[in-house]
């Protein structure tokens, strides 16, 4: 049976005394969830996230990373000085990053090795567009992000990856995929790793859906039989709502 894991992505917000007050409220209310929380939080956040998360269940995780290990590469971070902070995740190949700052299947390739070198948890992100939505091309727009992102990377490596799919037309419009259409979507991404790993391989794999979920519709998503959780946007940026979509089963 796989397990839910509800990771918040706070993109650019949230200075560190914010960081600091959103933990200290948040803990105390999911501490007695059976299911994974992380907080993926900017880079000036990560140590003061760090400290305050120890002696409870909130893991912390980065929004983006380097490949290379070092060099010259101003205003970059790698997988390396995560992992020296204790850093456990990292958000790779996120739409806005595609959108705004290039990001490529190659680069989220490259990315998601170098993170597992350093034996770093990638959430790795897939979704299409409202245009490709509309012309019918969702799965093979998924599944050929799945076959490039994932080049060389072994099936024991598999085991080590969470994938979000996030339909780029749901992210911070208050759209939302329907359920059959968000477990569907990514049935098929189970389905293209069963085709490159095997099945067994394939259903072990924790597939998160993102893209507008709030507490009002978290727990219709994640009972679907795919749906392992979810990277959820705005609605992270406040403890008391982020806490319901955690305990959505309570």
């Amino acid at each position: 049976m796989r397990r839910k894991v509800i990771a918040g992505n706070w993109k650019m917000n949230m200075l560190p005394n914010e960081a600091i007050n959103f933990i200290d409220e948040l803990a105390p209310i999911v501490k007695d969830t059976k299911h994974e929380v992380i907080l993926c939080v900017p880079y000036t956040d990560l140590f003061y996230a760090l400290l305050n998360v120890q002696e409870t269940n909130i893991k912390i995780g980065a929004q983006n990373m380097h490949w290379e290990e070092n060099g010259a590469y101003t205003g970059e971070v790698s997988g390396k000085m995560l992992k020296s902070i204790g850093v456990e995740y990292v958000i790779i190949g996120h739409s806005e990053r595609r959108q705004y700052f290039a990001e490529t299947d190659e680069t989220v390739n490259k990315k998601i090795k170098s993170a597992l070198a350093v034996e770093l948890k990638p959430i790795v992100c897939v979704g299409e567009t409202l245009e490709q939505r509309e012309s019918g091309v969702t799965e093979q727009i998924i599944t050929e992000q799945i076959e490039k992102a994932f080049e060389g990377i072994s099936a024991t490596e598999l085991e080590k990856i969470i994938i979000a799919y996030e339909p780029i037309w749901a992210i911070g419009t208050g759209k939302t995929a329907t359920k059959e259409d968000a477990n569907t979507t990514i049935m098929q991404i189970r389905k293209k790793l069963a085709e490159m790993y095997g099945q067994n391989e394939a259903n072990g794999v924790i597939i998160q859906y993102g893209g507008s979920v709030k507490s009002s519709n978290a727990k219709e998503l994640f009972e679907m039989s795919d749906i392992d959780g979810g990277l959820v946007g705005g609605a992270s940026l406040k403890a008391e709502e982020f806490s319901k979509i955690v305990n959505f089963d309570i």
